[in-house]
């Protein structure tokens, strides 16, 4: 067996907090799912619980898997796992039309107290507003993105384990506002034209590989930090670093383009081919009424 496996087999780190935080996620996902499926089977099919499941799988990946006991020994898992905070886990999610199931699963004696504090509060609602725009979600993705990324702050949260949870938070939360436009969740409305997310993509994507792209040719080590850990499976800091700049560069940018290209072929549809609205979907407005009412 290789050193790196070994490592990673040894390094396996289960995390009491992290693993009950991701089963009472898909716990109480669960409980409102069932409850939304048997109303509105069309709009809340088995394909979304699938959909969440997977999301919720590929953060449990990222953070109690040997990528999150090799990370502050390899560049290269860091960047694995910062792909799947940051552009994998949360469309997931996302697709899985969360905000309905959770906010059915929580009983109203404590939904009152916490959902409804936030539905009242001006201010919760500006922010979340402004977030959920494009603009928002862009300028919150590329301050976490590129600020995390810049030597200081890197390297902080590889020496301490508070900074580290900080940053992978900070990813989850920035990943899952940049994609809540372009996925919309029900009942999200639309905020912009579907156009206006292709330049919204290609941005990001620009941003990521230039970040990549400096990371693979700038001949130096950026992160001094892993030159003083030991090395694995006989990989350089330097090597470590170039093949860490391409998974940012090449599978990271992938994720960016396809849904780019795809508003792209969907817009450029005919309308009639365009799928019409379900008759199962009536009883969306009831259902909206009553999630009010839990929250007030």
């Amino acid at each position: 067996m290789s050193q790196l496996a070994e490592a990673a087999l040894a390094g396996w780190r289960f995390s009491w907090w992290t693993t009950i935080f991701l089963l009472v996620a898909v716990a109480l996902y669960l409980r409102g799912f069932i409850r939304v499926h048997r109303q509105m089977p069309l709009r809340f099919p088995l394909r979304r619980l699938a959909f969440y499941l997977a999301g919720n799988a590929a953060l449990a990946i990222a953070l109690v898997s040997p990528l999150e006991a090799l990370d502050d020994c390899l560049l290269i898992t860091h960047m694995l796992q910062h792909l799947l905070l940051l552009l994998i886990a949360p469309p997931l999610i996302l697709l899985g039309a969360p905000q309905i199931p959770l906010v059915r699963a929580i009983p109203p004696a404590l939904a009152k107290p916490t959902i409804g504090v936030i539905a009242k509060s001006r201010t919760c609602r500006i922010l979340l507003d402004s977030l959920t725009h494009p603009v928002g979600g862009l300028t919150l993705f590329t301050f976490m993105m590129l600020g995390w990324h810049l030597p200081g702050p890197f390297q902080l949260a590889l020496r301490s384990n508070g900074w580290h949870i900080a940053e992978h938070g900070c990813f989850i939360i920035a990943g899952t506002f940049f994609w809540y436009p372009i996925v919309q969740p029900w009942p999200a409305a639309e905020r912009c034209s579907r156009w206006a997310l292709v330049p919204y993509l290609l941005i990001a994507d620009a941003e990521n590989s230039v970040l990549g792209a400096f990371m693979i040719f700038s001949g130096q080590l950026l992160y001094p930090f892993y030159a003083e850990v030991p090395r694995l499976a006989g990989i350089s800091p330097l090597t470590d670093q170039i093949v860490a700049g391409a998974i940012m560069w090449v599978p990271m940018s992938i994720l960016f383009l396809v849904p780019a290209v795809t508003i792209v072929v969907r817009a450029l549809q005919p309308t009639t081919l365009a799928p019409t609205r379900a008759n199962g979907f009536a009883n969306d407005a009831n259902l909206s009424a009553v999630i009010k009412r839990r929250a007030v």
